[in-house]
């Protein structure tokens, strides 16, 4: 079996059993005060409360298919290499927070804090097993960039954004980062095409209101699309250019 089978098969299985707890990290989610709740999402009734969420018939089994499939992605992408340690448990807690965006268009600093917390030891560990300053340089560079544009734009368009999808950005750009400029480039701009194009048609399926579109699963697919594009595409921009 090659490298990148076997780093697929190893992150499918792990990223699957994360995916088991997947309600367990739901419930375990503080209801927030009501006047953090988005007036857009209040539009469309009461807040579902997240324990009612993690409740939900078949999540812990379709959690972990998410979460398995995902991983085997990644797993195939970054090979066994380093980034895999870090990106493998960021897996389940973003299959967590997609659920929960999308049920309630919030991203509870609740789940995001523990997730930054631990994806910054994680790469200074692998800064400090690897050497690689460049990594760890690109991985700072990519929470500022990612960071900084999401700030930006929240503060220009404050009912496009909330400021979950901020902090969730921070994380994606120091993961995306570590990875490469192409990772980094493909992934965040991957979030906001396909936040742009994907909820654009499920406005018009009327499958969910166009004023009350959750933006953190689309970020967060288009992060694994940078992580599986990424390289490819920073190479053909810098490579290929003549």
């Amino acid at each position: 079996m090659t490298d990148p089978a076997w780093a697929a098969l190893v992150a499918a299985v792990l990223s699957a059993a994360g995916g088991l707890f997947v309600p367990a990290l739901i419930r375990s989610v503080p209801e927030p005060p009501a006047e953090q709740v988005d007036e857009a999402a209040a539009d469309e009734g009461p807040k579902e409360a997240y324990a009612d969420i993690a409740a939900t018939s078949g999540l812990v089994w379709k959690s972990a298919m998410a979460a398995g499939v995902a991983g085997g992605v990644i797993g195939w992408s970054v090979g066994l290499a380093w980034p895999l340690v870090y990106l493998v448990p960021l897996v389940p807690v973003g299959v967590a927070l997609a659920i929960v965006d999308w049920r309630t268009r919030l991203l509870p600093t609740r789940l995001i804090a523990p997730a930054y917390a631990g994806l910054v030891v994680l790469v200074l560990v692998g800064w400090l097993v690897t050497r690689d300053t460049d990594d760890l340089v690109r991985a700072g560079l990519g929470w500022l960039v990612a960071g900084g544009v999401f700030l930006l734009l929240w503060f220009v368009y404050p009912r496009g954004l909330g400021y979950g999808d901020v902090r969730l950005s921070g994380v994606l750009g120091i993961a995306l980062g570590y990875l490469g400029w192409g990772e980094l480039l493909v992934g965040v701009y991957g979030g906001f095409l396909l936040g742009g194009v994907g909820g654009g048609l499920l406005s018009l399926l009327r499958i969910v209101h166009r004023k009350a579109l959750p933006f953190g699963p689309f970020m967060l697919v288009g992060a694994v699309l940078g992580i599986v594009w990424g390289a490819d595409v920073w190479g053909y921009l810098v490579t290929d250019v003549d």
